[in-house]
């Protein structure tokens, strides 16, 4: 029989949805639920995956579930979603991925034609990859249970010598540099789920990372620090990285790359893109000197040609995200305290 927990963990007795997207209540969920009771070396790195030594190999390991609606959206389905997402948090840990596990939970009445669709797709998005699907399981809940289909995938691979990912490596004056346009991923789902008419063409932006960082790795395998922007946007992932390393993040707002469409999206719905889910984007912290060379390497793939510094390490505000805005203020960026698009991942 389980004990009650002697203190409260958090103001709320029961889960909310933002629990689960990746701003503030997920953070105090993960730290004060989980982290407490499962605390290790491992777990304290707060990345998105460990890394460990397995012989004369260093390993890295990684785990993730999609529940995403609706499941099949412009530019992507919950199967590719669900690999490149597997594998692009082990690339940001500096790893090559290399296999990869599939866990479907599949509600009664779910259409074979579609489960069908959704294997071919993680079939090809695995072979885009590099990767193997090699090990999985199937279960299958009561009609009305689920939601169609959920998967879980978890992702192996291997971390060169030389190459350490850690927040606690940044330093001041470190750039950070961001792949790609933001905000695309998120807006994809919401224009799919709520059938809204937005007169453009936005696709999700989910692709595989790793051969993309594995140039910059080849080149500059100090590289500090990257992160994978997805639930909760640029500004989770910054500001868990400031928290982390103790130092100041400044960011610029006329830098960060955002698609007219997109930032007008955005406005209508009164959506703040900087917390809106992307799913083929990197930030990299990266020292100055190398600065011009990794924009280089980004920029000559099609998955970096919009590649831009949006910001610096600082020593001022430690612990906190800044921005500098268009109108030349500055505004400090929290992490998203509610929810603006749930099950979007």
């Amino acid at each position: 029989m389980g004990l009650a927990c002697p203190i409260p963990l958090t103001d709320y007795d029961k889960i909310l949805m933002a629990h689960g997207g990746g701003g503030t209540l997920s953070h105090q969920l993960i730290q004060k639920m989980f982290f407490g009771h499962f605390d290790n070396e491992l777990l304290r790195t707060e990345h998105d995956g460990a890394v460990f030594s397995f012989g004369d190999q260093r390993i890295a390991f990684t785990t993730d579930s999609y529940v995403v609606r609706p499941i099949f959206f412009p530019g992507g389905d919950i199967g590719e979603l669900a690999v490149y997402g597997t594998v692009n948090d082990l690339a940001v840990c500096g790893a090559e991925p290399l296999y990869i596990s599939a866990g479907f939970i599949i509600e009664e009445g779910f259409s074979m034609d579609e489960l069908w669709r959704i294997v071919q797709s993680m079939k090809s998005a695995a072979d885009r990859a590099a990767v193997k699907i090699v090990t999985g399981d199937t279960k299958v809940v009561d009609r009305g249970k689920g939601d169609k289909i959920y998967i879980n995938t978890s992702g192996v691979g291997l971390v060169p010598p030389g190459v350490e990912i850690s927040s606690q490596k940044i330093q001041r004056g470190d750039k950070i540099i961001l792949s790609g346009k933001i905000a695309e991923h998120g807006i994809a789902i919401l224009s799919a789920r709520e059938e809204f008419d937005f007169e453009t063409s936005v696709k999700s932006d989910t692709a595989p990372l790793n051969h993309l960082i594995k140039k910059v790795l080849e080149t500059h395998p100090d590289i500090p620090m990257m992160r994978d922007p997805t639930r909760g946007g640029i500004s989770s992932v910054l500001n868990e990285i400031a928290n982390k390393s103790r130092l100041g993040i400044l960011i610029r707002e006329t830098e960060i790359p955002i698609a007219g469409d997109i930032r007008a999206i955005c406005e209508i719905l009164g959506l703040d893109p900087l917390y809106i889910a992307n799913e083929g984007k990197v930030l990299l912290f990266v020292p100055e000197a190398k600065t011009e060379s990794v924009l280089h390497i980004l920029r000559s793939d099609p998955l970096g040609e919009h590649a831009a510094i949006i910001g610096e390490v600082v020593n001022d505000h430690p612990g906190r995200v800044v921005m500098k805005t268009a109108i030349g203020s500055n505004r400090i960026v929290d992490m998203l305290s509610g929810e603006q698009l749930p099950r979007i991942c």
